[in-house]
């Protein structure tokens, strides 16, 4: 009697095999990987030819794309992805419908609970160190996002010039972002919130930094595919069950980024701290 086979791994998900492929994907391809991997939850219930019509692409192009992801059809890749959905996967109960017995209250609340645990929990303590000791030796720490981005952004600035001067969002009021690039220089620090339905610009922006030498935090999605080219790359969970993505993991790895520069500081900080409170007294400003 032959011994038992032993028992194969569970399938990677699709969202690992997008990830390991996307950079040989055709632009249509690519397309489609994005819907994928920001609509995935509901994948199971999409048609090859939904998918197309989201990517803005041929069915053709659906089945060359499942193809290159290991699938021998759009059908083998649903299957899959109810699969998912079944296991209890949170990425594939995105769109499923009800939620909590509590109601869309306790929806968001789950959601939240869910997103802080999915982007603080994977964190490599020696990598945050390492980004608050980048932090805390730039000569001027130059932050930049667009659309959500752009918020985080300069929540984060005002979270940090607390404690440390020459820190600044980009570009600033009224001016160009070449003229911002221009002060970049290699002792500096870039940090870019490059979250899902990430702009163009972003690119360029990471080019130059790595031109000039410059090292550099890119704060991501989930979903992203593609390699940034940053120093660090770290990913927050944004999903919801809302239209709209919620950022409240994000906001807590920028409180973390925050009090991890304040102990790199150390008595910097305090004394920075002190003045300020001082100011505030003296101008009457709380």
């Amino acid at each position: 009697m032959s011994p038992a086979r032993p028992a194969e791994p569970p399938p990677r998900s699709i969202a690992a095999r997008i990830r390991a492929h996307y950079p040989a994907l055709s632009p249509k391809e690519q397309r489609l990987a994005e819907v994928v991997l920001n609509f995935s939850g509901g994948l199971a219930g999409y048609s090859a030819g939904e998918l197309a019509a989201m990517a803005e692409t041929s069915g053709a192009a659906v089945t060359r794309f499942v193809r290159r992801l290991g699938f021998g059809s759009y059908d083998e890749m649903r299957r899959l992805a109810r699969d998912l959905e079944e296991a209890g996967t949170p990425l594939h109960l995105l769109d499923q419908p009800g939620g909590q017995e509590g109601g869309f209250l306790a929806d968001h609340l789950e959601a939240g609970r869910r997103n802080l645990a999915a982007t603080l929990e994977p964190l490599d303590p020696a990598t945050v160190e390492a980004i608050a000791a980048a932090m805390k030796e730039a000569r001027r720490i130059w932050i930049f996002g667009q659309r959500n981005g752009f918020y985080l952004a300069g929540y984060l600035r005002w979270q940090l010039v607390q404690v440390r001067d020459g820190v600044a969002v980009i570009p600033g009021g009224g001016e160009t972002l070449g003229e911002s690039l221009a002060a970049f220089a290699p002792h500096d620090l870039l940090i870019v919130f490059g979250l899902r339905r990430r702009v163009p610009a972003i690119a360029g922006v990471m080019r130059h930094a790595r031109r000039v030498g410059l090292p550099s935090l890119f704060v991501a999605d989930q979903g992203l595919a593609e390699d940034p080219g940053a120093t660090w790359t770290l990913r927050c969970d944004t999903r919801s069950r809302a239209p709209l993505d919620n950022h409240l993991g994000v906001l807590a790895l920028i409180h973390v980024l925050a009090e991890r520069l304040i102990r790199a500081l150390g008595p910097a900080a305090r004394r920075r701290l002190a003045e300020v409170d001082a100011l505030h007294e003296e101008l009457g400003e709380l």
